[in-house]
């Protein structure tokens, strides 16, 4: 579990690239680092819905993950929406564990201080530019938000051209300082960028933000540092019946 600032009801989970991080062991036993939850990255569907039921197994989770079909949207679902195209989940109802799939892009945790309200968003690069944490953050009261960063890649490997950098300045023009110059480039801070972005939304209590998925190879997946066989960690929250 996360250790944050959230209330006790609610539960926060980030996997890991590996089902026991002690043994480097799964049941299953190979398969992109062998806690890949992704069904979309080319890993044996198998292997993933092994693995899927693992993760219920290994957290206790009180109902399946409502997997989603990211696009880098600014689509933000409820729960009980028949549809799963879309880049946030929120829920009002206790035992409904949202779910995002990340291996870089930044996981956004968020829930009302009564922990009556949760969700998490997936936040990539093009997802804040096409706005998926102000739709995220609408869902919500700003006023009464807790939200937390799951693991995403640091600013010191995230290196980007002048085409992303245009895309955010057009966005907002705050959105430079999350960005340092490299050679003819720029290295992209997404955690400050999506503070940025929530600070002028009204948010002010986040917590996280201190992880690289890029370096902790022992720990997390990364596009950027493994490629298309990448696998994907699972970001969960829910709320709890007690």
């Amino acid at each position: 579990m996360i250790v944050s600032n959230f209330p006790k009801n609610v539960k926060l989970i980030t996997t890991t690239r590996f089902f026991n991080t002690n043994t480097r062991s799964c049941l299953i036993a190979d398969g992109y680092d062998n806690f890949n939850l992704a069904l979309h990255v080319g890993d044996s569907a198998f292997k993933v819905n092994n693995n899927r039921a693992l993760l219920i197994e290994k957290y206790n989770l009180p109902s399946q993950p409502k997997w989603l079909e990211q696009i880098h949207s600014d689509i933000c679902l409820d729960f009980t929406n028949d549809v799963c195209v879309g880049d946030a989940i929120t829920t009002k109802q206790k035992n409904q564990v949202c779910a995002v799939l990340t291996a870089d892009c930044l996981p956004i945790f968020a829930s009302n201080i009564a922990g009556t309200q949760v969700g998490v968003a997936h936040a990539g690069w093009k997802g804040i530019v096409n706005g998926v944490i102000e739709s995220f953050v609408a869902k919500f009261n700003q006023d009464d938000l807790i939200v937390h960063f799951g693991p995403a890649i640091s600013q010191q490997n995230f290196e980007v051209g002048q085409d992303v950098f245009d895309q955010f300045i057009a966005k907002d023009k705050f959105l430079q300082q999350a960005f340092t110059p490299f050679k003819d480039r720029y290295k992209l801070d997404i955690y400050l960028a999506a503070r940025i972005i929530l600070n002028a939304l009204g948010v002010s209590s986040i917590s996280g933000g201190d992880a690289c998925t890029y370096e902790q190879k022992d720990r997390y997946f990364s596009y950027r540092r493994d490629g298309a066989k990448s696998g994907r960690m699972a970001h969960l929250i829910w709320i709890t019946a007690v």
